[in-house]
Formats: structure tokens, sequence, C-alpha cells
């Protein structure tokens, strides 16, 4: 049964929609960027009833300034009182166990903050790790995106007939040139840290064809997730779509996060 449910956070409230059913395991979603709680294409709104229809209730609500909620809205920096406070009314609920899900940021806010909201397993899909500087893709994205076209014989006579961008290719060019290690005190190096020192099971999905999902692959191959390395699950889908919006891409994340729970 799917209801409303209202608790505070701080001197907010937030709302929330809870998918109530007979176990005792649940799935906390936490909704990445200013996603209000029903996700990309429903997708969250559509997740949450099938997890639920498996015996795991789910709980997903709009962090302060979002959606229905109160406040105002300080990004996912400061998403730990929320977090934390979603935890807190799930268990209230009845609940003993909590795997929570995030998307893009709200993967990376849930590796940093899970710990002191009591959360027992995370399922981390596209986690952000771009430091936001322009308008320009991530730089490991670029750089895929031109190893593609460089395979591509059709690319190459484009080029000899004066089909490419030059400009645009010159701006590609110097974004790749200013890509450096990822400092500890950087997004990603952040993030390296808070996985390496997770105490409880992560899952790591990546849509391995999305922008952000590339970016953090390129990451995880530095010296500093080596920690985290050691004790993540990466699981990864053809797919460029980043809310994993396609009936197939649907389906597969759905058994990835059951798997998670169960």
């Amino acid at each position: 049964m799917r209801k409303l449910i209202e608790f505070g956070c701080g001197d907010e409230t937030l709302v929330g929609t809870l998918d109530d059913a007979a176990g005792t395991t649940g799935l906390l979603i936490v909704s990445g960027g200013n996603e209000i709680r029903i996700g990309a294409h429903r997708g969250m709104a559509q997740l949450a009833e099938r997890v639920a229809r498996a015996d795991h209730p789910v709980l997903r609500y709009d962090r302060r300034g979002i959606g229905d909620s109160t406040g105002d809205n300080g990004g996912f920096e400061s998403s730990a009182t929320d977090i934390a406070a979603a935890a807190q009314a799930f268990r209230e609920t009845g609940v003993e166990r909590i795997i929570a899900y995030g998307n893009c940021d709200a993967a990376t806010a849930l590796a940093f903050f899970h710990a002191q909201a009591g959360i027992d397993g995370l399922v981390l899909a596209n986690p952000w790790t771009v430091e936001t500087v322009d308008e320009m893709p991530p730089a490991a994205a670029i750089r895929s995106h031109y190893a593609a076209k460089l395979r591509d014989p059709k690319e190459w006579l484009r080029a000899a007939r004066g089909g490419v961008n030059i400009a645009k290719l010159a701006k590609g060019l110097a974004r790749i040139s200013k890509s450096a290690p990822q400092a500890d005190t950087s997004l990603a190096g952040r993030l390296a840290a808070a996985l390496g020192d997770a105490q409880v099971p992560v899952t790591i999905l990546l849509a391995n064809g999305d922008n952000t999902a590339i970016a953090f692959a390129d990451a995880f191959k530095e010296p500093a997730f080596d920690a985290a390395r050691a004790k993540v699950k990466i699981d990864q889908l053809d797919s460029d779509n980043h809310s994993f919006a396609s009936t197939a891409d649907k389906d597969w994340l759905f058994e990835k996060v059951l798997e998670a729970i169960r």
C-alpha cells in the first residue's frame, strides 16, 4: 500500500512516499540533483512499486527545499541531515534493516553520509565525481567520445571532407589537457576516502555509456581508490542512459537493487 508520510528535519518538514510491505528490510531511495521523489521518467516511483511487490518496504522523500518539503535547497553536499531524518522515519515504520539507493549526486551523498544515518548497505548508481567548472562534459567522457570516433573510418572520411567542427574539437582537447589526478580535497578524492572507509556492503552500478559513469570509472582507476576497489562491487550495464529509463534498463536496475536487499 502506498501512502504519504511527513517527518521532521531540524525545523523543517520533509514529505515522503511509503510503499508498505511485509518485510523488515527496506529500501530508502534518495533522489539525485533537484529531482522530486518520483524520479526521472517516474523511475523511482516505479522502482519502489516493484520492490514493494517483492515484499520489501520502500521510502522515497523530497529533501529540504525540493518538491513538497519545506526549507532551503542546499544541494547534495548539505543533505546529511535529510538522509538521517529519512532513515529514522523509515525505522519508525517497523523497518529493521535499511539499504539505500541513489543515482548521480545522491549516490555520492549516500557514500558521504550513510554512516551517521545508520544505513546498512548501499547501492550507488553513476556516482557524481565531477568538479563543475564549465558546460563541457567531463574530460574522461570527452576522451571516450574521441576514442570511439578515431576507431570509426567514417569519421576519418568526414574529417577529410571538412565535416569536423574545429573549434569544438580544440575546446575538447583543451579540456582533456587540463585533466589532472584527483587530489584528496577534490570531490572524487573525498568519494574515494568515503568508499574506502565504508563499513557496509557497497554495490556501484554504472551505465557505461553515460558521461557521469565514464567520469567515475576514470577516477576509480586512480590510486586514491585503492582501498575502495578492494571493498566495493561494480556492476556495469551496456547503456548510455543516466536514469535507466528504458524498460530493459529498469529491469536490470530492479534486479540489482533486489540482489543487494536480499
